[in-house]
């Protein structure tokens, strides 16, 4: 029996999880000439790292990578999202690097900058600008380059964390499989939120109308498991700021499950956001919501926090980041908005 979960388009998460239940009549055979010939592209370095990290489980323990299979094992493995075919060239496009050691980067991602190459995205990527910085004479190591563990939205800002290195790709590919790293997003979202905190629970799987976009499932069977939880930061009368924090990372996992709740991501063109959902039909107040709209022409949403352990020294390290300009903007334009209304009204 082979279970398989993990990296693809409904995830953020850069890591495959299979699940093999070994036949009765299997001989002796090492672990990772036994998966090599189960897993499609996978090679021996890659099977081995994995085992390295601590990935690979038989029988709920972790083993060793000369470990042999015996009938009726249970195998459990998570593999760090294998690179693309596509050929990524060094460009020298900036890039603001939060931390960096021999392992990983943290990296603080502009609006507007696609993660990795792809659906006709083949230049000017964050891998194309991290490709350039790694490859500098004081960094230049044939063995380094930027293995992604996770991804965000093209117009979504924020913490995002790079390995160095597969072992350290596959620790922390891990993590993300445990549910053990802690991340928070701000989100700017329409609507009064009655309640101070909850959680969103829905499947997410693409839109069969359109398939660029992703909805909650109705069918409990369709769609990928997402928790979404939620506390309630400021209001604003016809707007909301929240923080959120993921147990899953599934693609567009807050703009889709804030749509399914009836509070659309502030200018999100993709799930109703970027028109008037809440408010007045005044004159003034639409000249207002658009100017909003200019300040922050993309989704309002930004990866505020990363925590996670570190891949070698397996010490808890944390990072938090300041609210972009355009969403800092907007959030005081909004402010400053309520207040002024708030003392019409009194």
């Amino acid at each position: 029996m082979i279970e398989q979960s993990g990296a693809n388009e409904e995830s953020n998460e850069m890591y495959e999880h299979f699940r093999f239940v070994v036949d009765k009549g299997q001989a002796l055979l090492r672990i990772d000439k036994y998966l090599m010939a189960k897993i499609e592209n996978a090679s021996r370095n890659r099977i081995q790292n994995a085992a390295r990290a601590g990935n690979i489980l038989v029988n709920d323990n972790a083993i060793k990578p000369n470990y042999k299979v015996r009938p009726q094992d249970v195998i459990s493995i998570v593999l760090a999202y294998p690179p693309r075919d596509t050929e990524i060239y060094p460009e020298n496009i900036p890039v603001p690097i939060v931390y960096e050691d021999d392992d990983l980067m943290v990296i603080n991602k502009p609006p507007g900058m696609v993660v990795h190459p792809g659906h006709g995205n083949f230049t000017g990527t964050l891998q194309n600008a991290l490709l350039y910085h790694l490859q500098q004479p004081e960094n230049a190591n044939p063995e380094v380059k930027p293995y992604l563990v996770h991804r965000i939205d093209k117009d979504t800002s924020g913490i995002l964390l790079v390995a160095k290195n597969e072992l350290a790709q596959s620790r922390l590919a891990k993590q993300f499989f445990d549910h053990t790293i802690n991340r928070t997003y701000v989100a700017l979202v329409w609507g009064n939120i009655k309640a101070d905190q909850g959680t969103i629970t829905g499947n997410i799987g693409r839109d069969s109308r359109n398939r660029l976009i992703y909805t909650v499932c109705d069918e409990e069977d369709k769609g990928r498991h997402a928790v979404t939880h939620y506390t309630v930061l400021e209001r604003f009368g016809y707007v909301t700021l929240v923080e959120c924090r993921l147990e899953t990372g599934r693609t567009h996992q807050i703009r889709v499950h804030f749509k399914h709740i009836g509070h659309p991501l502030f200018n999100d063109e993709s799930y109703g956001g970027a028109e008037i959902v809440k408010g007045t039909t005044f004159t003034k107040y639409r000249q207002f919501v658009q100017h909003c709209f200019k300040l922050i022409p993309r989704q309002a949403l930004h990866a505020k926090s990363l925590g996670f352990i570190h891949p070698t020294t397996r010490k808890y390290i944390y990072f938090d980041s300041d609210y972009p300009e355009d969403l800092s903007g907007a959030i005081e334009k909004w402010r400053n908005y309520s207040i002024h209304k708030n003392l019409e009204e009194t």
